[in-house]
């Protein structure tokens, strides 16, 4: 029963595209390990900017300064 968490940002990710992860994630566990996919669970959380963080620093920093 494998459980997939996939964690973006939320910045309009739409629902087609998380229809689309989800079944991709699905389908590779399918065809990788020959998992079932009627006891695949898929989660998708969305995270606010502020609340995430790359090389110890905010997102909307860090992309600032990568930026310049």
């Amino acid at each position: 029963m494998p459980f997939v968490n996939i964690k973006v940002t939320n910045e309009g990710v739409t629902k087609e595209q998380k229809a689309q992860l989800i079944k991709g994630v699905t389908d590779l566990l399918q065809n990788v390990l020959n998992k079932d996919p009627q006891t695949t669970f898929v989660v998708i959380d969305e995270v606010d900017l502020e609340n995430w963080g790359i090389a110890g620093m905010p997102t909307d920093e860090y992309r600032k300064l990568k930026s310049s």
